[in-house]
């Protein structure tokens, strides 16, 4: 029996957070997580799904990045025809996907919901790195991230109090993390900053990798799931500019991410 993931939706965007934002990047959005988080805006993935074989989904992924291929194509025989050596008996380079940097472009990420929710994940991200693409894993703090295939770059959330969800965070995955993972805090009080400033401090977290804070984007109506924990009452809100000015305030080694998704786009459209 073909191996078999349940998939929320797939779909080409720009990157909108990490230190890859603004980069093209397929989405594959997994359906199930395990936790509650106050500030979710994507709980539509909580149980929408459907069913897709492993290569359903990589014909998919494929068929979405073909376009970045062929754009590269005159390009491509520009340089060779340039660079060509008559007589010399080379072969001719084949057509390559365009790069930035060492990054095939379009990315791919999964995330979702949880994708670690699903064993088969695992395997999925393995193979699209057999495929060449450069892949991105968008992972809470709270499961087991040692048997990711280590060229997937991962971007493990610690959760902060606010999201209700700190009790859920483990420890166990910071001997695994590395310097080409991303750390995310997502902060929408004074105590998710001080908090994280902590945990950063405690765990020297900024010797390991990259570090990004990210404001709590409002939910709109609509989006406020009703199985959503609650913020504590007892948490003081934090805005946008109050977090961005205390980061500098206390010379922090982090990255502030907007969301740029949310910024381009309606904060509760789909497929971006």
């Amino acid at each position: 029996m073909s191996e078999t993931l349940v998939v929320n939706e797939i779909y080409l965007s720009l990157q909108g957070e990490s230190t890859f934002a603004g980069l093209p990047c397929v989405f594959v959005r997994l359906t199930a997580c395990d936790l509650r988080c106050s500030y979710c805006d994507t709980a539509f993935a909580f149980t929408e799904g459907k069913k897709r074989t492993l290569e359903e989904i990589r014909v998919e992924v494929r068929r979405l990045a073909a376009a970045y291929s062929k754009t590269n194509v005159a390009a491509e025989v520009t340089r060779l025809a340039s660079n060509r050596e008559v007589g010399s008996g080379k072969q001719e380079q084949q057509n390559e996907p365009p790069h930035v940097g060492c990054y095939r472009l379009p990315l791919v990420e999964l995330t979702g919901g949880e994708p670690l929710l699903q064993k088969n994940s695992l395997l999925l991200m393995q193979q699209l790195c057999d495929d060449g693409f450069t892949v991105l894993l968008e992972t809470s703090g709270a499961h087991d991230i040692s048997h990711v295939d280590p060229r997937v770059r991962r971007i493990v959330d610690l959760k902060c109090p606010s999201s209700g969800e700190v009790e859920r965070n483990r420890p166990a995955n910071n001997p695994h993390l590395k310097a080409t993972d991303e750390i995310k805090f997502v902060l929408g009080t004074v105590e998710d900053y001080e908090w994280a400033k902590q945990q950063i401090t405690t765990h020297k977290l900024d010797a390991i990798c990259p570090l990004l804070m990210s404001w709590v984007h409002p939910l709109r109506p609509e989006q406020q799931h009703k199985s959503l924990k609650p913020v504590p009452t007892d948490q003081t809100p934090i805005t946008r500019q109050q977090l961005v000015e205390r980061i500098i305030a206390d010379a922090l080694p982090v990255r502030f991410q907007a969301q740029l998704h949310k910024i381009i786009w309606p904060p509760e459209q789909r497929g971006v």
